[in-house]
């Protein structure tokens, strides 16, 4: 599978209707992107079970700022529609794997059970 390009309309119904999605936020002025794009395209060959998205800082402005997008490159990870990493900088292929593996194996029962209890905190 090849990367997707995700764009205002179509981001929230992505991560909703996927399992695991990785979202690169990149523009094509920064080196550190150009550098990251082909380390993200193998990657979405080898893992055709993610969605490997990508969204153009510049021409999803908007986007980036609802996502508070503030240094580029930057990855988020989506599991089941929950963000679960985000974190600025290019990655060497081993890492981006070792980040892949760490969010497939995920205990979502357990991380349902902490939004709940940051959500009843926050309510009391």
């Amino acid at each position: 599978m090849s990367t997707v390009n995700l764009t205002l309309a179509d981001f929230e119904s992505t991560i909703r209707d996927n399992s695991v999605v990785l979202v690169d936020f990149w523009a094509s002025w920064c080196g550190p992107c150009r550098a990251f794009a082909p380390v993200f395209e193998r990657s979405a060959q080898s893992h055709t079970d993610v969605v490997h998205a990508k969204v153009d800082t510049q021409a999803e402005a908007e986007l980036a700022a609802i996502v508070g997008i503030q240094s580029i490159p930057t990855v988020m990870a989506f599991r089941e529609g929950v963000l679960v990493y985000s974190r600025p900088g290019a990655m060497p292929p081993a890492v981006l794997e070792d980040l892949i593996e760490k969010v497939k194996n995920l205990d979502m029962a357990a991380v349902y059970a902490k939004i709940a209890a940051r959500k009843a905190a926050a309510t009391s």
